[in-house]
């Protein structure tokens, strides 16, 4: 078998002027967004996908344009979160026209496309080794599928990233330099451990966090209408600004199953008097006025 230092150049690939046209073809089609910004954590079960759902709905109450990439190849889940599921995605002229809600708010996610009991398959001649090309085929998709899209003008795209410090970095590298980074975590030492190498890999990478939301900071109770520990006490908070913390509560976890609600589709008392979605509204206001005043 032959091995790298046997091929002459790139073999004949042109794989290098591959990557700068789809690297084009991905500033392009981004051209008219104000602000990328991926929510990371590099810890499972923090709930990010929840919370860049919560923000993306909540930015769009306050008129901002929004939509939201999930990049979550393997568990994509942003479409059954939106309500978007099974809603087609339609290749016109100029791209993919991106799916919407009632509201407005844009959702590009494979979970749309994808049965919830069918998995992500890459049709490959090789059988047994997929470990050695399935990122690459991954990350080559999301590009091809980044350029494809028609995003519009848009104030934010929100990027729900996988799980992973080095696969946190790898989606960094292809979103771009000016991409901006929200991390999410929870107020317990190993999930803190966790994200905060994460924190690490990302600052490493060159990009500095705009900060980070804790999820799950108590737990709000119905019936007591206080919000008790959820967690021990004594996790480190991470190096980074608090964007704010955001308590449970069983109403999260009905809209995440139902699909998230518009603004028009809940009454104004019932977001008022739930201390979860008044949390995320403090957060998305926190998160605009932090990208506000980072833009040059």
């Amino acid at each position: 078998m032959k091995q790298y230092g046997d091929i002459a150049g790139d073999g004949g690939s042109d794989v290098l002027g591959q990557v700068i046209a789809q690297r084009k073809a991905m500033v392009e089609s981004l051209a008219s967004v104000r602000h990328v910004v991926a929510v990371a954590s590099g810890k499972g079960g923090v709930g990010k996908s929840t919370m860049t759902l919560a923000l993306a709905s909540a930015l769009r109450s306050r008129a901002k344009d929004v939509a939201i990439l999930d990049c979550d190849v393997s568990g994509p889940c942003q479409a059954q979160l939106a309500g978007l599921s099974g809603v087609p995605w339609i290749p016109e002229e100029e791209g993919i026209r991106m799916p919407r809600r009632a509201d407005g708010l844009g959702v590009v996610s494979f979970g749309g496309i994808l049965g919830t009991d069918q998995p992500m398959r890459h049709q490959s001649v090789a059988h047994g080794d997929e470990h050695t090309w399935r990122a690459t085929r991954e990350m080559a998709m999301l590009g091809q599928l980044i350029a494809a899209v028609q995003w519009g003008s848009l104030d934010v795209l929100l990027v729900d990233l996988p799980p992973g410090a080095d696969r946190t970095v790898h989606h960094l590298g292809l979103l771009g330099p000016s991409t901006q980074v929200v991390l999410v975590t929870l107020p317990s030492a190993l999930a803190t451990g966790v994200v905060a190498r994460s924190l690490a890999a990302v600052r490493e990478s060159g990009v500095e966090p705009i900060g980070y939301i804790q999820n799950m900071a108590g737990y709000w109770c119905q019936d007591c209408g206080e919000i008790r520990p959820l967690f021990p006490e004594g996790s480190q908070d991470l190096d980074v600004p608090c964007l704010g913390t955001v308590p449970f509560d069983p109403g999260l976890a009905r809209r995440c199953d139902e699909g998230w609600p518009a603004r028009s589709e809940v009454a104004a008392t019932e977001d008022a008097a739930d201390p979860s979605i008044v949390a995320i509204e403090a957060v998305a206001l926190a998160l605009m006025t932090a990208l506000e005043e980072s833009k040059p």
